[in-house]
């Protein structure tokens, strides 16, 4: 056996005539802590500098120093200045290497990342269908091995959607095996639950659509989600079908072709000019398999048509977008009423929603995992919070829930109020019911994220 190491793929070497490369411009990315083995053989945690918007897949691991410059990479200041204005040591061949690493992965403005984009939006464009991505994921993960051996991935894939069902099944009957009224009586105008992966949101995933196994089959629904990556400023729609492990939803070109109508030339085309925001958004998908176990397929084989939507957030420009050069919130939504106040048949509008996000990882202080007095008085403080909001939607104020949280600065940073307030405005219940209240922490206590089931009758 050798002891040779694999060959490592050469480095990105930096492009003195490259113009992006002399003024870099850094994309949107997140910083990811990455434990790595000095050459001491000790651990040391680096940093992991990742596309936001995940265009790029690939990661550049830099020592955690550089995150004082990054925020300088603007595209106001080549790399002399840079060097300049940091100083403390640093060097214009270490900042000539971070640069080209950065290039190569797509993660500044230049030739690299506009290709990556070029290609991304062809391939959206030449799809029918949005592919499965995280649902395919964990329902693959699902499939256990046998005797400890790793099983072949087209067998994985094909014992997958089973698992899934199977997992649904379990998370339904535990989350309705108490629940006083565990099926609706009818199927509501709309719902809300989360978009959490299923582990940390199962609980209210099931309250909401354990309760519709026995309701009247939607003909159309409509999933009005949050927009985590993308680029769009304001409503974002997406003119495709979506694939889950468990088949397929086409696209409800009924619904597409009226809002198209009703919005007029110019919204239309604001409406769906950032389409491919969805090609890596996972707030609508995970609803898909959801969609599908529970509605199941009409005689002629086809799971309830869907048209997804991702809402901007209206606390940060009273519902405008957010440069005033896409869609609002107030057209799209007297569109979307017209719409399904138009078409036959029934409509179920569903929000898919998460709350608080709180802890050290999003940027708080407070620690809040343990048993100390601040830990908990944390934790109370955010559910407090959480029920004071929710609250208002159960009590169909929603302008006071933006006015709350845009006095407040939305202190523990709800990602949904948009779709919350778009499905609201839409349906226009008569009565909203709260059916549950969760919320997740790693043990650790850098995260806890928050959630909740709702149904609009």
């Amino acid at each position: 056996m050798s002891d040779q190491q694999p060959p490592q793929p050469p480095q990105p070497e930096f492009d003195p005539t490259a113009e992006n490369q002399q003024k870099p411009k850094l994309r949107k990315v997140r910083g990811t802590p990455v434990p790595v083995q000095g050459p001491d053989g000790k651990q040391m945690v680096m940093i992991g500098i990742a596309d936001a918007q995940q265009i790029s897949s690939k990661m550049v691991v830099t020592h955690p120093a550089f995150q004082g410059v990054l925020p300088m990479m603007d595209g106001s200041r080549d790399i002399d200045q840079i060097v300049a204005q940091v100083g403390k040591g640093l060097q214009r061949s270490m900042l000539e290497q971070l640069i080209a690493q950065l290039d190569d992965a797509g993660l500044i403005f230049g030739p690299t990342y506009d290709a990556l984009l070029e290609r991304m939006h062809a391939d959206y464009d030449e799809a029918d269908l949005l592919p499965p991505g995280v649902s395919a994921q964990f329902a693959e993960h699902l499939v256990p091995q046998e005797d400890g051996v790793e099983m072949p991935e087209e067998e994985r894939r094909a014992k997958a959607p089973d698992a899934l069902r199977s997992a649904m099944d379990q998370w339904i009957e535990a989350a309705l095996k108490d629940a006083e009224h565990p099926s609706f009586d009818t199927l509501p105008k709309a719902v809300i639950a989360p978009h959490l992966d299923y582990i940390r949101g199962w609980m209210n995933y099931a309250n909401v659509y354990g309760r519709m196994r026995v309701v009247d089959r939607p003909d159309r629904i409509i999933i009005l989600g949050t927009n985590h990556f993308g680029m769009s400023s304001g409503v974002c729609g997406c003119d495709k079908g979506y694939e889950s492990p468990l088949g397929v939803c086409q696209v409800d070109q009924e619904v597409i072709d009226g809002l198209k109508s009703a919005l007029g030339e110019q919204n239309a085309v604001k409406l769906f000019e950032n389409r491919f925001d969805h090609e890596n958004e996972h707030s609508i998908e995970l609803h898909i398999p959801w969609i599908q176990h529970i509605f199941g397929v009409d005689d002629a084989g086809n799971a309830p048509k869907v048209f997804g939507a991702l809402i901007h957030d209206p606390v940060v420009n009273d519902g405008k977008s957010y440069d005033d050069n896409g869609l609002d919130l107030e057209p799209f939504v007297e569109a979307l009423k017209k719409v399904v106040d138009s078409l036959p048949g029934k409509t179920l509008v569903i929000s898919s929603a998460d709350l608080s996000h709180a802890g050290p990882a999003f940027g708080d202080q407070q620690p809040l995992a343990g048993d100390t007095a601040e830990a908990q008085e944390a934790r109370e403080k955010i559910a407090k919070h959480d029920q004071e909001m929710l609250d208002m939607v159960v009590e169909r104020r929603m302008d006071d829930l933006i006015g709350s949280m845009s006095w407040q600065q939305n202190p523990t940073r709800w990602c949904s109020i948009g779709n919350m307030t778009a499905t609201m405005r839409t349906v226009e219940p008569e009565r909203v019911e709260l059916l549950n209240y969760a919320a997740a922490m790693d043990p650790q206590g850098t995260t806890f994220v928050s959630s909740a089931a709702l149904a609009m009758y």
